[in-house]
């Protein structure tokens, strides 16, 4: 190595050394707002996975306990997730809430990397500690990020699990077992595992499955009571995961639910909307992995597992991470920059709470038609989201 190489290099180093304080300045007040909020209030979702694990330290029921008034929230996961979680139990609540914050952002970093990876062209590559930091700077305060945060989620971890498992060019871990994981600790990855079978790639489909299967059967022999008490009765109570009609479930069922309709109606053409927005959405998932464009078929993905899914909270929409990097593609084309933008302000602003005030000013038609569409902005948004990517970037990359 030269000494101008070695010059480069430190010059590298030094550069996402600031590239992290930056950031790490630029998210200080939302995480300072969040880490100093009431203790009945802060990071409530965190403090759902330390109790599950808590409970197994302590030899009683996972699925039976919730957490102290006012959240009064049961333990929603399967019984993989709190074996994992007995590590948080194990920390000070204290110290939990920075490792896992600091979690989060790592995430991030790792989804906002690959997600962005075309932008890092040749004629870029010395600029990628500033584009990185700028990029993850824009992405912290999307609202789906910000909930991140604001309830110590568990979203964007997920988000960055199966993100690198298909984007990863070498992986060092066998291709599928990322998935898997994810599979296995929160159920909606598992879309995942349509998308490996409609893509024909087998190794990766067995492998994400073992590893799936092999993480959900062994709480079997460790803690058989807490497993069956999942997968027999706490899996069928939709109940369990919140009011399904809140705002801040944006799900297709959820938007259908706000409507107040015959229930059994509402099923019937929630089964109808799902099975024609599946079937749109994983197809265009097929064509952009055929198109080698790895992001946008992740991106719409990920997209079905929040629209498909009977209960899907706004920070469920992590996923638009990476619809953001996949409109914006190798950053060349002005006007996918331009929709990148307008994406991004769309998810910064709190668009369903609008609908909410407008729903509460009880102005004739207004506040009844126009009031229910804002109200349900993001779920609505990620149906455009899902024909953006399967049409618009496709004839957009055909003109580059």
């Amino acid at each position: 190595m030269t000494s101008g190489e070695v010059q480069v290099t430190q010059r590298q180093w030094w550069a996402w050394a600031v590239a992290v304080l930056v950031v790490a300045v630029a998210a200080a007040p939302l995480v300072h707002m969040w880490l100093t909020n009431p203790d009945d209030q802060r990071l409530v979702d965190l403090d759902v996975y330390r109790t599950g694990g808590q409970m197994l330290l302590d030899g009683r029921p996972v699925y039976d306990y919730f957490t102290p008034a006012p959240q009064l929230l049961p333990f929603t996961y399967p019984p993989i997730a709190a074996m994992l979680a007995v590590a948080l139990a194990k920390m000070s609540w204290e110290t939990a809430q920075w490792v896992w914050t600091a979690g989060i952002f790592a995430a991030l970093g790792v989804t906002v990397w690959f997600a962005f990876r075309q932008v890092f062209r040749p004629e870029l590559r010395k600029y990628a500690p500033w584009l990185v930091a700028l990029l993850m700077v824009a992405c912290t305060y999307l609202m789906p990020i910000r909930d991140q945060v604001r309830f110590g989620q568990v979203d964007i971890l997920l988000v960055a699990l199966c993100l690198a498992d298909v984007a990863a060019k070498r992986p060092w871990w066998p291709r599928g077992f990322l998935i898997g994981l994810a599979t296995a600790v929160k159920l909606t990855p598992g879309v995942f595992l349509i998308y490996l079978l409609i893509t024909k790639q087998w190794r990766t489909f067995f492998m994400a499955t073992f590893t799936a299967a092999v993480l959900t059967l062994l709480p079997f022999g460790v803690i058989p009571r807490d497993a069956a008490d999942y997968w027999f009765s706490a899996l069928l109570d939709p109940e369990r995961l919140g009011a399904n009609a809140a705002t801040t479930n944006q799900s297709i069922r959820g938007m259908l639910i706000r409507l107040y309709m015959d229930e059994t109606l509402t099923f019937v053409i929630w089964a109808a909307i799902v099975a024609a927005v599946g079937w749109y959405g994983f197809r265009a998932a097929r064509d952009a992995y055929k198109a080698n464009d790895s992001i946008t078929a992740v991106a719409l993905v990920g997209l079905m597992a929040v629209l498909l899914s009977p209960v899907a909270w706004i920070h469920h929409l992590a996923w638009v991470v990476l619809v953001l990097g996949a409109i914006v593609g190798d950053g060349r084309d002005p006007m996918r920059l331009k929709v990148a933008a307008g994406v991004w302000l769309y998810y910064v602003v709190p668009v369903p709470w609008w609908g909410v005030s407008l729903k509460a000013a009880d102005i004739p038609v207004v506040s009844v038609v126009f009031g229910k569409i804002v109200q349900n902005g993001f779920g609505l948004g990620a149906l455009v989201l899902v024909w953006l990517l399967a049409s618009w970037v496709p004839k957009r990359r055909e003109i580059a």
